[in-house]
């Protein structure tokens, strides 16, 4: 749902979720008041990030800015709704001047909230301290670009994520694969395809196609491959239409689909990737393109949702690579896509110096240190932190170390969402047995609807 839609749901009658800050000092305005939100609650949705803001963020900064000699208290709004239900609320809070004065949003959120004017680029709400924050230099160029948007940049990245290749060692040996494959181009995918089905594998490539995968299909298939034939989505404002690089990622899923090295039907089926997921760990599949989330989330051997005791020993991952070498998106051998939350400041908070020092603080070594210990790793966006957080967990320090440097962004426009199922139906064609050629000039006739006609897309 756009903004425009969401602000104009007023009926929905959702209360503001707060003032943008307060003086309760008796009006002598002695005590510096905060509030900081996200879509966390104790004992329910993101609880881990709800008892880390309150019950560590929270005291520690108060602390550290009592020993500066000032007086500031914080508060945590809580929320535990549907992502959609908490856009719709930051929406209507934030277009009315309303809501707290640290707020996380989804990083595809950020230009559609921009170009409304709800968030405001950082050194224009807080001043120059935005661009000398010390945190900056160990956040990676390619994930700064997530809290960028037409080149100013709106907020903190709070985490990311990359995609890579996963493909199984035992079925790779048995078909006289390497153990430490690493494909250079398209063709190097496809002809160790060729080799993992001739040795007996059932389904040697898959790469989520379709639109019962929905935004799967984008993040973990086409839009990947899209930067690989060096593309993107959208670029200087325009919208890519049936462009050589979308033909070229199109006809990469002809050749799998077509050619008997994936499954069409795992592409048609509701629970397509979640099958996917099960007989990846079954042994049935032999190269899975996916983010971090598969190592961590599905075949874990501790809890994933397809465990497999043997992960550590069996399953490989690479870098996805170019078409060809220096083919991909910015001349690079190598690309992926990443995802991410942001944390910025109100441009209505009566104190945004201090509510910056609160969001930078959030994101200091020692937060981010504290809040992904006991189990709770993940990728954070400094390099710094990775490195000591990450020195156990081999493909999460790849994907800091190798993939976030080289990784892309969905545009973070109002319309993407549409865009982006328009390209699953792409797929889709091309999986159902359509000519790439042919289901990319269909994909540009639907993108001329969505965008505001041809003058708005590059082909």
């Amino acid at each position: 749902m756009g903004v425009a839609a969401v602000v104009a749901a007023t009926a929905l009658g959702l209360a503001a979720c707060g003032s943008g800050g307060g003086d309760s000092g008796g009006g002598g305005g002695e005590t510096v008041e905060l509030t900081i939100t996200q879509n966390a609650i104790a004992g329910g949705k993101n609880a881990a990030a709800a008892d880390h803001i309150a019950n560590w963020i929270i005291p520690q900064f108060v602390a550290a800015q009592k020993a500066k000699g000032k007086d500031v208290s914080v508060k945590f709004l809580p929320s535990g709704v549907d992502d959609e239900q908490y856009k719709t609320k930051l929406s209507l809070d934030l277009k009315s001047g309303k809501g707290a004065d640290v707020i996380d949003i989804d990083g595809i959120w950020a230009g559609e909230f921009a170009e409304a004017g709800y968030i405001k680029p950082l050194t224009d709400v807080v001043g120059p301290e935005a661009d000398s924050w010390e945190g900056w230099q160990q956040i990676p160029e390619a994930v700064q670009g997530l809290a960028t948007f037409q080149d100013k940049k709106y907020a903190l990245p709070v985490g990311t994520d990359g995609r890579v290749l996963y493909f199984n060692k035992t079925l790779f040996g048995k078909a006289g694969l390497p153990a430490d494959w690493q494909p250079k181009s398209w063709q190097e995918i496809l002809d160790a395809g060729a080799k993992l089905k001739t040795s007996g594998v059932p389904v040697p490539i898959q790469i989520n196609a379709g639109t019962a995968m929905g935004e799967a299909t984008s993040m973990q298939g086409v839009l990947p491959l899209l930067a690989g034939a060096g593309g993107e989505v959208q670029k200087d404002g325009k919208w890519t239409g049936a462009s050589q690089p979308l033909k070229d990622a199109l006809g990469l899923y002809q050749k799998i689909y077509g050619g008997g090295l994936g499954d069409p039907k795992l592409q048609q089926e509701a629970k397509g990737r979640d099958k996917s997921f099960q007989q990846f760990a079954e042994g049935k599949i032999g190269i899975l393109m996916e983010g971090d989330y598969f190592w961590r989330g599905v075949v874990n051997p501790k809890d994933g949702v397809a465990k497999m005791a043997d992960r550590d020993q069996v399953v490989g991952y690479a870098k996805i690579p170019a078409i060809e070498p220096g083919k991909g998106v910015r001349g690079q051998d190598f690309v992926s896509m990443s995802g991410g939350a942001l944390r910025t400041v109100n441009p209505a908070s009566e104190h945004p110096k201090e509510a910056f020092e609160l969001l930078a603080f959030t994101l200091s070594p020692e937060a981010l240190k504290e809040e992904t210990k006991d189990g709770n790793v993940r990728i954070t966006p400094r390099t710094d932190v990775n490195k000591e957080i990450l020195a156990g967990e081999p493909l999460l320090t790849y994907i800091s170390e190798e993939v976030l440097p080289l990784t892309a962004y969905r545009p973070p426009v109002a319309v993407y969402p549409q865009v982006s199922v328009a390209l699953q139906e792409a797929t889709a064609a091309v999986v159902g047995g359509t000519a790439a050629d042919q289901a990319a000039a269909a994909y540009q006739s639907k993108l001329e609807g969505i965008v505001g006609g041809a003058g708005n897309i590059a082909s």
